[in-house]
């Protein structure tokens, strides 16, 4: 392997593990794959590039195509296609969108923040940028040192983000990337000066021993990097001291942007059976009481969100609840306590709350329009072990009175039935055959509810989180998924229906652990959606199949009443993949009602089950890696048949058909030629100033070639000299033979892995692109001969007419 493509190795190591840092900024890791092919198809274009007759500054200039190609086809290549192939202008749109979105997510969530498109394509394009500004520094430029600078920036600004869940295996990883580009280009800067000499005894000294010194000096330094961190003292404070409060007091001016769908969908793939909170609730109904910790208002395309929130300093006794006519009805008293084990930052409480009382109540802010009581700026752990008390509206309407319900005022339906222009039309279309027969808002949320928790639907954790169009498009085509797919599905079908909808997200109702307390576990995170009814609110709906507790109001009743039913309608079980619910004497009647009773493993058939196409993303990255592979294979296939046609049959027989054939002199420099690239393939480059018989013995001495490989590439110089310095030279057809000799004991001394690295990437392939580039060159010369003739017929007339028109003029003068 050449220094050149050591470098462009190395430097595409160094910017891959230098990434690594990132992965801890989306719940996800899949990204990290996309943006390491990346780096591998950018580092591969960027050598194809530096062995054209281009100029250097060329080659970062088509990295950057290549990047954005690539991004072009990972990320809206769908769109709009020439062929099927190449991205279009809609797709170059769609990109532009798809990073729009992405800047607007990044003032949304917090780390780790959901794995969005627009998040992924930032990310991966900015792997690719870094990538490219380590390649051409290190390798287009030969500057390996400066180009520390652009891996600092990657790894400062990942860590940076990171915060606690940041490592010092960054770190280590990223030096060590940094390290080996730095070693390789020591190494590259002694060759040019000549063989390095190593010595021949411990006492001298060298360029190796230099060479070893300084790859020392580099290991130590990181070593004391990473250790010396351990015994220093720890500096809360930083360089720079800032308080963590704004000047308008504290809490003032933010709240926390910590995604509650990312801590959702995380702890109902991988759940825990851990206590997260305990409560007391004096109502008879406590235990079909859902606890919401906040709700999702807003529905870009990509993921439900809870954007611009109205916050403003928390009272004891809050705004009236949005929609809720009728204040003057019971309440439920709640007292809470959470543990030390709970991740999500916005408080838990029964919906709607009346009032809520917390120690240092200047630490939280409530959202005027949802009710979510948020943690201030810098406040986010104020939930660690809180103890507070809640008052709730026990809100009970009857199924006859939502559907008496009157319409929702225009505010309230403009801003909850909004929905992106990119929503997959099978939504509104599935929407409107299955409430064809309804006649009214309620009738139509009651036959999605109905629908989603049919015998169609399976409950199934394995499937890919998500909440965006193309996330509902696949659980509305595949029926599976957990309890994120049917709210955020069904909320978004109510609003193609014109019902205002949002998703709210929480707890299903504790375990009783004996009188009226109850405890919730990381078993009970849940989803559902919400709808709103004049008069009455905000309504909670049940679409989940097999989880938590249908609402009393679903239940149909044969006559209007405003009490409630005796009990809550028990969602009907069906044979899902899910553990169901055990009979036995330590599983109640509640815990049966939501699906928490059993084991919450996923059973062997739900995998067996699934089914997985290609996508065109994932064709699109296998051909760009079969193509990647054609190149790599391009220098052993061109060697292969060079040596084929220098070593075929050949020659002219002699006269009277006796003996061997006689070999042309062509065939004879051939053999020569094939025998001086076999040695340069395992190591021993060409030496043109050494006669052929000089060169056969440096090929022999440093090969170390066995004495009938010796011999046999002796005869091949001395056929070799023949032809060139005699007069007449009559070769016999052995030569060939003694080429293959040789070529075998070359082969033999260098070992297993010489032997492939000469058959995959031979050196004397560099032939080839000297070939290429003299022929582009040659191109280019011819090309501009063939301008210039073209333009010396054209402009030849012109001039010579000039020419006599001004020595006419001078002989007028001349005569007057």
């Amino acid at each position: 392997m050449t220094t050149r493509a050591k470098l462009t190795v190395y430097s595409a190591l160094a910017t891959a593990l230098a990434a690594l840092c990132l992965t801890p900024l989306l719940t996800t890791k899949g990204w990290i794959t996309h943006a390491l092919l990346v780096v591998a198809l950018i580092a591969a274009a960027g050598a194809g590039l530096r062995r054209t007759p281009f100029y250097r500054w060329t080659v970062p200039l088509g990295q950057l195509i290549v990047l954005f190609l690539l991004l072009l086809i990972g990320f809206a290549g769908a769109t709009n296609t020439f062929g099927g192939l190449v991205p279009g202008t809609e797709s170059v749109h769609t990109l532009g969108r798809i990073l729009g979105r992405g800047l607007d997510d990044i003032q949304e969530y917090a780390i780790p923040a959901p794995p969005n498109p627009g998040l992924r394509l930032i990310l991966v394009g900015s792997v690719g940028l870094i990538a490219i500004a380590v390649d051409t520094i290190a390798v287009t430029y030969r500057r390996s040192a400066l180009a520390g600078l652009p891996l600092l920036a990657l790894y400062s600004v990942g860590n940076g983000l990171a915060g606690e869940r940041g490592s010092w295996i960054w770190f280590g990883l990223a030096a060590v990337g940094y390290l080996v580009l730095l070693f390789a280009e020591g190494q590259d800067r002694v060759s040019r000066w000549g063989r390095v000499f190593r010595g021949t005894s411990r006492g001298t000294e060298g360029s190796g021993s230099l060479s070893v010194g300084g790859q020392r000096v580099g290991v130590l330094a990181l070593a004391m990097a990473m250790l010396l961190p351990v015994f220093l003292p720890h500096w809360e404070g930083g360089l720079l001291h800032t308080s963590p409060k704004g000047g308008n007091g504290p809490g003032v001016g933010g709240v926390t942007s910590l995604d509650p769908l990312v801590t959702l969908e995380s702890a109902i793939t991988t759940p825990r059976d851990i206590e997260l909170l305990t409560y007391r609730m004096d109502s008879s109904l406590a235990d079909t009481t859902y606890i919401r910790t906040g709700s999702l208002d807003a529905f870009d395309g990509t993921a439900w969100k809870l954007t611009n929130p109205a916050t403003v300093d928390l009272k004891s006794t809050l705004n009236a609840p949005e929609g809720l006519r009728e204040l003057n009805v019971p309440a439920i008293d709640g007292d809470f306590q959470i543990t030390d084990r709970l991740e999500s930052t916005w408080l838990p409480m029964p919906y709607p709350a009346r009032s809520v009382k917390v120690p240092n109540q200047a630490d939280w802010r409530v959202d005027t329009v949802t009710g979510t009581v948020i943690p201030a700026k810098g406040k986010e752990k104020a939930v660690k072990g809180l103890h507070y008390q809640v008052t709730a509206y026990d809100v009970r309407p009857t199924d006859r009175e939502l559907q008496q319900a009157p319409p929702a005022p225009n505010q309230i339906t403009q801003r909850y039935t909004d929905l992106p222009r990119d929503l997959p039309p099978v939504v509104r279309k599935q929407a409107e055959e299955i409430t064809r027969n309804a006649h009214n808002a309620y009738d139509k949320a009651r036959a999605l509810q109905n629908f989603f928790t049919g015998p169609d639907f399976t409950y199934d954790t394995s499937i890919k989180a998500g909440t965006g169009s193309s996330a509902i498009e696949v659980f509305l085509r595949d029926r599976r998924g957990f309890c994120v797919h049917f709210a955020s599905t069904m909320a978004a079908m109510s609003r193609a229906l014109g019902i205002p909808a949002r998703v709210a997200v929480g707890f299903t109702p504790g375990n009783t652990k004996g009188g009226d307390v109850y405890s919730v576990t990381g078993l009970m995170y849940h989803a559902w959606p919400e709808l709103y009814f004049e008069g009455y609110g905000w309504m909670r709906f049940e679409p989940t199949k097999s989880r938590g507790v249908q609402p009393r109001y679903t239940a149909p009743v044969t006559a209007p009443t405003t009490a409630p039913t005796a009990s809550p309608t028990v969602t009907a079980q069906s044979s899902a993949p899910v553990a169901l619910p055990s009979s036995s004497s330590d599983c109640d009647a509640k815990l049966r009602r939501t699906g928490d009773c059993g084991d919450q493993k996923k059973t062997a058939g739900t995998a067996q089950d699934d089914s997985w196409l290609l996508s065109w993303q994932a064709l699109a990255t296998l051909a760009g890696v079969l193509v990647l592979i054609a190149l790599l294979l391009v220098p052993a296939c061109w060697r292969t048949l060079l040596r084929r046609r220098r070593l075929g049959a050949g020659g002219r027989r002699r006269p009277g058909g006796d003996g061997p054939a006689e070999l042309t002199d062509e065939q004879v420099l051939a053999a020569w030629a094939e025998l001086v690239d076999s040695a340069w393939d395992v190591g021993i480059p060409p030496d043109e100033s050494r006669t052929p018989r000089a060169a056969a013995r440096r090929i022999a001495e440093s090969a170390e070639l066995d004495a009938a490989s010796a011999a046999a590439a002796g005869r091949v110089a001395l056929a070799t000299e023949r032809v060139l310095y005699a007069r007449s030279a009559e070769v016999a057809a052995p030569v060939l033979a003694d080429v293959r000799t040789a070529r075998d004991g070359l082969r033999a001394g260098v070992g297993r892995v010489g032997r492939t690295r000469a058959l995959l990437l031979p050196p004397s392939s560099a032939q080839l692109w000297w070939r290429i580039s003299d022929a582009v060159l040659s191109a280019r010369l011819a090309g501009r001969r063939r301008v210039a003739r073209a333009t010396g017929a054209v402009t030849g007339p012109v001039r010579r007419a000039a020419g006599r028109l001004r020595r006419g003029g001078g002989s007028g003068q001349e005569r007057d």
